[in-house]
């Protein structure tokens, strides 16, 4: 039996995971992939199963814990934007050493056009050098049956699969049409075998050589494979490639069909014996693909270059989304672009919210570093990254979840003084910890100012991995007690706010202040709650 349901790309492949018997889904929440895990957090079905999906303190320990539940033959969903697949690199690239016993299914979300991220990265080409499967759904419904696809194909060539969308694919709607019924999870097996999981340089030599041999079955598999599609047309002027959302795009310029042959592709290894058809049938091959020129690339390699169009060449543009205005206009069609951008809208940048706490600790910080000649603030991932903009302008650096801690250590090391890192209580977690050891291990003259709103604000709320731990984290580094302060935000405390900060730069050492008060959102959205729940009075 089958149902319809109005779904988000996020929503389908969660919904897709939960019917294909998942047992658990491991994520670090990033846009535009953190609505994955909170659909089934939210799921009735999920719940009554008990399937594991609390948030995890990075993306390298949820890809660790879902390769640990693989190993006890269960299956698992592993769920991330792209830079998240930066973190988990580690694990993920020898996940194809070790392979896998329950499947395992690795969601990148790539975020072109950086709505919310520090690069375009494609996560495809993690894909190729580990030399695992990729799967790119084309529309929603390919989301929602992908997912069944991916955990028995996972299953059966023993690797795990990547399954990359884009934003546009995850935070747009349409109608899937769902099953009614889900498959049952994995029984615990004890399959797994030592000599594939334990990767000694022998045993790894043996597993690597295994996995190479098993590429030209891979992509024998893409080349016969139900969601790579070879569509005929009469016109073989021109043939396209398209992948992912890509192919959508091109649907849209032909609303009666295209005249062109268009090759589909949505699973990887890029099946060749696909590609050089289209290559030998028609005179000039335009390849639509969202983010880098991943196809492109590997065609240009099988084909006259001159007749292979795309990013390249020019053809589409190299940065930023794509949309159908765009294809249009490289198919050489008329464009209405109706979706350029409305002029008439007033330009709004973002800022932190009013009565942030964010807003009291860059305030008192500006106001002591007027103090000091050359002051450096090393800032990191978050909604605080804001204290850049107007009318703070705190910060001078903001380069990867972590890196405010070990950039002002590293700073100090090279003699600057003062060096302040200013990360969130997520973040922090997530990647803050070793960078502080390293500087407590060596007295480094910091002052860590660990900005802590109670939650992961950036992303909607999420739980954040060390609330109420913060100081014992600290102290169990190796701190002192003597140079951990903890201060509440708020403007009656400036007085007291700034003769922390600046006793601590003044302390030739490294010294950790925690600023704490709950996020305004998250302590509005737990007031209404708590509201609802209260008895009428």
């Amino acid at each position: 039996m089958k149902e319809k349901k109005l779904l988000l790309g996020d929503e389908a492949i969660a919904l897709g995971a939960i019917h294909a018997g998942l047992s658990g889904v491991y994520a670090y929440p990033g846009t535009p992939s953190t609505e994955i895990t909170e659909f089934i957090q939210g799921n009735g079905l999920a719940r009554e199963r008990g399937l594991h999906s609390r948030w995890c303190t990075n993306e390298k320990t949820a890809m660790e814990a879902a390769l640990g539940m693989s190993f006890m033959g269960k299956r698992a969903l592993v769920c991330m934007k792209h830079v998240g697949l930066n973190v988990c690199a580690d694990p993920f690239v020898n996940s194809g050493m070790t392979g896998v016993n329950g499947g395992v299914v690795v969601l990148v979300a790539d975020d072109p056009s950086m709505h919310s991220s520090q690069d375009e990265q494609d996560s495809r080409f993690y894909g190729k050098f580990a030399m695992i499967p990729i799967f790119e759904p084309s529309s929603q419904q390919e989301a929602y049956d992908m997912m069944a696809s991916a955990f028995d194909y996972s299953e059966r060539i023993c690797l795990p699969v990547l399954m990359r969308v884009t934003t546009r694919m995850a935070h747009s709607r349409a109608v899937v049409e769902v099953a009614t019924e889900a498959r049952e999870e994995n029984t615990l097996n004890y399959n797994a075998e030592a000599k594939n999981w334990v990767l000694l340089p022998a045993n790894a030599r043996r597993r690597n050589d295994k996995v190479t041999a098993q590429q030209a079955e891979l992509e024998e598999d893409a080349a016969n494979a139900t969601y790579n599609i070879y569509v005929e047309g009469h016109d073989h002027s021109l043939g396209i490639i398209a992948s992912g959302i890509g192919f959508n795009y091109v649907n849209e310029c032909f609303p009666g069909g295209a005249p062109y042959p268009i090759l589909k592709i949505s699973q990887y290894p890029l099946p060749k014996k696909l590609v050089r058809r289209l290559l030998e049938e028609c005179e000039q091959v335009l390849i639509v693909e969202e983010g880098q020129p991943f196809i492109e690339d590997i065609v240009r390699g099988v084909a006259d270059m001159t007749n292979v169009h795309g990013k390249l060449d020019g053809t589409l543009p190299r940065t930023g989304e794509l949309t159908p205005d765009i294809v249009k206009r490289a198919l050489g069609l008329e464009s209405d672009e109706c979706f350029a951008p409305c002029e008439d809208i007033v330009h709004r940048p973002p800022a932190l919210c009013q009565g942030c706490g964010h807003r009291d600790v860059y305030a008192a910080l500006n106001e002591v570093l007027k103090e000091y000649d050359n002051p450096r603030v090393f800032g990191d991932i978050g909604c605080y990254t804001l204290g850049f903009l107007p009318p703070f302008r705190a910060i001078h650096s903001c380069v990867d979840m972590g890196a405010s801690i070990t950039m002002a250590k590293g700073a100090a090391d090279a003699g600057q003084w003062p060096a302040v890192a200013v990360i969130g209580d997520s973040t922090f977690t997530h990647s803050g910890m070793t960078g502080l050891l390293d500087a407590i291990n060596e007295n480094a003259d910091i002052t860590v100012i660990i900005s802590d709103n109670l939650t992961t604000g950036m992303t909607g709320g999420q739980d954040s991995a060390g609330t109420n731990k913060f100081e014992a984290i600290c102290r169990g580094l190796g701190l002192s007690d003597e140079h951990l302060r903890v201060v509440v935000p708020l403007p009656k405390n400036m007085p007291e706010i700034t003769q922390a900060i600046r006793d601590e730069i003044n302390f030739h050492g490294t010294s950790v202040i925690i600023p704490r008060r709950e996020c305004m959102q998250t302590l509005q959205r737990h007031l209404k709650q708590k509201k609802a729940q209260s008895p009428q009075s």
